[in-house]
């Protein structure tokens, strides 16, 4: 065996040292040492820059999930929240828009009635405002129900007006309500003359007509009438008072192969509005004379006059 592959170190059991309490202690001083001069001359400042810009990349990286994950709550906080707030939005919008219907109706309401009390006071005999609570359910009249019946005062047969004209005639008297046929209606006609030439016709209701209108009948085709002309209340059948507007003449046809024109007319007052006026009767028709009794006869076929009452014999 060669002498130089012979290990020539002491056994382990007998090697020579630092023990690790003097290892200790001799690493604390140096740490004291350390911590002592970075404190004092900042000598660890340019190792701690160094591994600031080589660790900031690792840092970035390793904050990127946790910013991802707040900033994904963070998003759906502000998505719930702008919900809540759109909602809330919209239901402010929804009642202010609700309001606002409900005082430009009042406002309506309120010139309506302004207006018609107006008209009642420029009318010469007595009447009640009324106002209209629904149409009729028979699909085949044009008629409406008012809040206003026999125990109000309302009479059948009153005209019935707003703001614009005649609106129509009381037909049924209820207690409590009362039922208004229209102008527009079928069965409904009233008297009226024409405002220009102060011609007078007959206008009925023709519901066939788009919109509803009136319809003049009996009109001879040479009779003066344009589009455009008044037709106000006669007054000659005694329910509606003279000089209340109708309608307006909107369309006229004359045929070649009839003698009579067909004359259509738009109705003046307002299309279902909610408040009208009953003219209640001011006076009653007078009655007609009694009868003259017929002269007797004498045995001889001559006529006797009768003695007058209190003159001799």
């Amino acid at each position: 065996m060669a002498l130089d592959t012979l290990e020539r170190s002491a056994p382990p059991i007998f090697r020579q040292g630092l023990s690790a309490t003097s290892k200790l202690v001799l690493l604390s001083l140096l740490s004291i040492l350390l911590m002592a001069s970075d404190h004092r001359f900042q000598i660890s400042q340019p190792l701690r820059s160094g591994i600031a810009v080589v660790l900031a990349p690792l840092q970035w990286i390793a904050l990127q999930p946790v910013r991802a994950v707040s900033g994904l709550g963070q998003y759906f906080s502000d998505l719930e929240a702008a919900q809540d707030a759109a909602q809330s939005f919209q239901t402010r919008t929804i009642a202010q828009a609700r309001r606002l219907q409900q005082v430009e109706q009042l406002t309506q309401e309120n010139a309506q009635l302004r207006e018609l009390l107006d008209l009642r006071e420029q009318m010469a005999g007595p009447s009640k405002a009324v106002e209209v609570l629904y149409d009729t359910a028979d699909p085949y009249t044009d008629r409406i129900v008012v809040d206003r019946g026999q125990v109000a005062g309302i009479v059948q047969g009153s005209a019935v007006i707003d703001v614009g004209g005649v609106v129509g005639q009381v037909t049924r008297v209820y207690p409590l309500v009362s039922e208004v046929t229209l102008l527009t209606d079928r069965d409904q006609s009233i008297p009226v003359m024409n405002a220009r030439t102060g011609s007078r016709h007959v206008a009925v209701g023709n519901p066939g007509i788009a919109g509803g209108a009136l319809e003049l009948k009996f009109v001879p085709s040479g009779t003066d009438v344009k589009q455009g002309d008044l037709l106000t209340t006669s007054g000659i059948d005694g329910v509606y008072p003279p000089g209340l507007h109708v309608g307006q003449v909107s369309q006229i046809d004359r045929r070649v192969d009839s003698s009579f024109a067909r004359v259509h007319a738009t109705p003046s007052a307002k299309p279902r509005g909610r408040h009208l006026l009953v003219l209640m009767p001011v006076k009653d028709w007078p009655k007609l004379p009694a009868a003259a009794p017929e002269p007797k006869r004498s045995g001889k076929g001559r006529a006797v006059a009768p003695a007058a009452s209190g003159g001799k014999p």
